[in-house]
């Protein structure tokens, strides 16, 4: 595997990195590219995710934290100078084997740290039953990209703040709770923050790429995207109903319909899970379908889990149907 290497470049916003991914899956050669990074404190949240329900936008703007999306699918998460995100970049488009083994790469080598670590559920490494790094997907053809976080150590307070009501007695509480289902991996290792990276990439790069100039303005061309209010923020298409669900295995599912007399004539779905196909495929196959379950059956795609990791159609259809 090769690191890419964009030391040189000094620290620069989360979204300079998210555009590096892209960059690299659609110009480097190499079958597997890996690099790491550290962000100013900033938010970053799902490709299906609302800002507003997943954001304390003024807690982070009172304390300076920015605010990204990404085009991934998963939940929202906060990241510092105190903790180091992992960006992976492959050849092929099988999700649950790519997904699989960058997860395995990464418990392997906690495991050679000394540090005994496990992948479970959808995408998370833990330590003692606790959560140290939440990783998430998407794809562009022929590659896919999967990157996540590594909580060495973090602010707690931002970390719950920016994701929760912003009253000092809930933060607190919050922070109490937190604490209790994260690891934070400085307290499993002798090991610095510097020493971790550099044990990491020893581990699991063989070589390096250094990114030219016009690389670099390439990337920065990307960045512009991650940049703009419509991709940040989004746009909020009418609705009439709002049903939401966490459906086991695939996460929190949020679908906004408008309905005229019973029929679908707009649909928006909404969450935390993990796209692998054309979402598209879904919404537009709802427009003008009557909103009941033999409707619904015949003209949604057979076969669900292809464009959402894990969705059945029955769980689909119920969520639709029932309040």
């Amino acid at each position: 595997m090769e690191y890419i290497n964009l030391d040189s470049l000094g620290v620069r916003p989360l979204s300079f990195y998210l555009a590096a991914e892209e960059y690299v899956a659609r110009h480097m050669e190499a079958d597997d590219c890996f690099f790491m990074w550290q962000v100013e404190p900033s938010v970053i949240f799902g490709r299906n995710q609302l800002i507003e329900n997943e954001v304390n936008v003024k807690y982070c703007q009172d304390h300076g934290i920015k605010m990204f999306r990404r085009k991934s699918g998963g939940g929202c998460v906060y990241a510092d100078m105190s903790n180091v995100m992992f960006s992976y970049i492959t050849r092929g488009e099988n999700v649950n084997f790519t997904f699989n083994r960058y997860m395995n790469m990464l418990v392997l080598v906690l495991f050679k740290m000394g540090v005994e670590a496990k992948a479970t559920g959808r995408n998370d490494i833990l330590i003692d039953g606790r959560k140290v790094s939440g990783n998430a997907f998407y794809h562009l053809p022929g590659r896919s990209i999967v990157h996540g976080t590594m909580l060495y150590d973090t602010n707690m307070e931002h970390m719950v703040g920016s994701i929760t009501p912003s009253d000092a007695k809930l933060v607190s509480k919050g922070v109490e709770s937190v604490r209790q289902h994260i690891a934070l991996l400085k307290d499993y290792t002798t090991m610095s923050l510097d020493e971790f990276k550099l044990f990491v990439r020893r581990n699991l790069c063989q070589g390096e790429i250094t990114l030219d100039a016009e690389a670099i303005a390439e990337i920065e061309r990307i960045e512009q995207g991650y940049l703009s209010d419509t991709f940040i923020y989004g746009h909020n298409p009418r609705y009439s109903v709002v049903r939401r669900k966490r459906i086991d295995g695939v996460g929190d599912i949020e679908v906004r319909m408008e309905l005229k007399n019973g029929i679908i004539k707009q649909v928006n779905l909404l969450g935390d899970f993990f796209v692998v196909g054309d979402l598209d495929t879904i919404t537009h196959s709802l427009h003008d379908v009557s909103l009941e379950p033999a409707a619904l059956a015949t003209a949604l795609p057979e076969r669900l889990g292809d464009i959402i990791l894990h969705l059945d159609k029955p769980s689909f259809i119920d969520l639709l149907i029932n309040p």
